[in-house]
């Protein structure tokens, strides 16, 4: 085995980060820079906020089917660990004139068509984290540097559950845990025991708008858990105001999350809206086998 020359060596605390959308990527660019981490950002083009710039050591904008140019200019900045942070409207990878919309490079058409059996989210994922890992890149838990802002067990509001919305999470958990189990989504509204909607390619946000629309009388639940065998290197559920909000205008009375497995953004701005708004919210941790 040849010895690495110190030229050669990535810096000490060098970390890429490959950014969505949302708040995501400025808590894991904050948190590594605490951690003493030297953060180089690449930033997702039309996703990324430009705003990141000033959080990081350097910035770099690359488009969302570019791996092989992701893989480039990591190498050539010989960094070796790497985080994936941000939203990414799957939705974007379908419709009309998709190739030319995201302009995929080779690699990335290579992965697509000829190394995944499915599109499923963690098929697809799992591919990019195994093609980084033959270029000399880990890709690592996208939490690790905000840990803090994981949620936290218990009812999280002054407001507590009623005995209905009780019976919703104990009859909806397990639903939205096999929900994840099959990669489908990560999210379902409940309203007295039966299923309104399921989280699928759309995301949870107009996922919540649909179940608005399906239950115009409002008091429904939402429950967000993470997948039964979770990859915390990416998809990893999240939350925040903006959550809250969306749920008030479609009549949602209750937020459940997975403990210890989902990310709170602003988590006392989002607590303080849910109490104004009236609406519960619980963090329920995974217990029994059979809810995975």
């Amino acid at each position: 085995m040849t010895a690495t020359s110190p030229s050669d060596a990535a810096p000490p605390g060098a970390l890429g980060l490959i950014a969505g959308g949302g708040e995501f990527p400025f808590m894991v660019a904050r948190g590594a820079r605490r951690a003493g981490c030297r953060v180089t950002v690449l930033a997702l083009r039309g996703l990324a906020d430009p705003e990141l710039r000033h959080e990081v050591d350097e910035f770099k904008w690359t488009g969302l089917a570019r791996l092989g140019a992701w893989t480039r200019a990591l190498r050539r900045r010989k960094i070796q660990r790497c985080i994936l942070a941000g939203a990414v409207n799957k939705t974007a990878m379908y419709g009309r004139c998709r190739i030319l919309r995201n302009l995929p490079d080779l690699t990335t058409l290579w992965v697509w068509f000829m190394k995944v059996p499915n599109k499923r989210t963690d098929t697809l994922l799992g591919a990019v984290g195994d093609y980084l890992a033959r270029k000399g890149i880990t890709l690592e838990d996208s939490t690790q540097y905000c840990p803090d802002d994981l949620a936290p067990e218990g009812v999280l509001t002054d407001l507590q559950p009623s005995a209905a919305q009780l019976r919703d999470i104990e009859f909806g958990w397990p639903v939205a845990k096999e929900m994840g189990r099959l990669d489908i989504g990560q999210a379902i509204a409940v309203k007295e025991q039966e299923v309104i909607a399921v989280e699928a390619i759309e995301g949870t946000d107009q996922m919540i708008e649909r179940a608005g629309r399906l239950c115009a009388h409002g008091g429904w639940a939402l429950i967000k858990v993470a997948k039964p065998n979770q990859d915390m290197r990416f998809d990893v559920p999240t939350i925040g105001l903006a959550t809250v909000e969306n749920l008030e205008r479609n009549g949602a009375k209750m937020l459940v999350v997975e403990t210890g497995k989902t990310l709170v953004i602003e988590r006392e701005k989002m607590l303080e809206a849910a109490r104004r708004f009236g609406i519960v919210v619980v963090g329920r941790r995974t217990v029994n086998a059979g809810d995975g």
